[in-house]
């Protein structure tokens, strides 16, 4: 199910949801304007078809002992699609890799790192990350502060686009 098959409630249903994922169902049938069961029957096709992928509660990581965020560029010796699989289920495997994405360009992937401190940092840098299987090279930036860490995709860029496809 693309953007373009969902009607406008059913993408209201998905900015509500993204705005606060917590509601009941009542509340969701309400802000979006139609009665609770087919209101509970979209966001389970919603689900069904992979456009909620889950509900996730947004933890402050520093306030949890996180205070180390860093973003590593790995560079790899092969990117023939076995490697970068294999990377990637490497990826998945490390806790302190928190996002994990392939780019095109100079540099072959993008990893969002966080650690409670830099010593565990060096530690997952030295001892994991450079020493894994088919990794060139890594240059890593430390995130001083962060001015803005907006999950989720903006709903109203969505709904301009399609109304002036309408």
């Amino acid at each position: 199910m693309s953007a373009s098959k969902l009607d406008e409630i059913d993408r209201a249903i998905l900015a509500e949801l993204q705005a606060d994922g917590r509601m009941t169902n009542v509340e969701l049938a309400r802000r979006v304007g139609i009665s609770a069961p087919p209101c509970l029957r979209r966001v389970r096709t919603l689900e069904e078809a992979g456009l909620i992928r889950g509900y996730h509660a947004d933890v402050d990581a520093r306030a949890l002992g996180f205070e180390v965020q860093v973003f590593a560029m790995v560079g790899l010796t092969s990117q023939a699609e076995a490697d970068l699989s294999a990377f990637e289920a490497r990826c998945r495997a490390w806790p302190l890799v928190r996002e994990c994405h392939m780019l095109n360009g100079e540099v072959d992937f993008i990893l969002k790192c966080v650690a409670p401190d830099l010593s565990t940092f060096q530690s997952f840098l030295t001892e994991e990350l450079t020493a894994a299987e088919n990794v060139a090279s890594v240059k890593t930036s430390l995130v001083i502060r962060a001015a803005k860490d907006e999950p989720g995709v903006p709903f109203d860029v969505l709904e301009a686009r399609l109304a002036q496809q309408a």
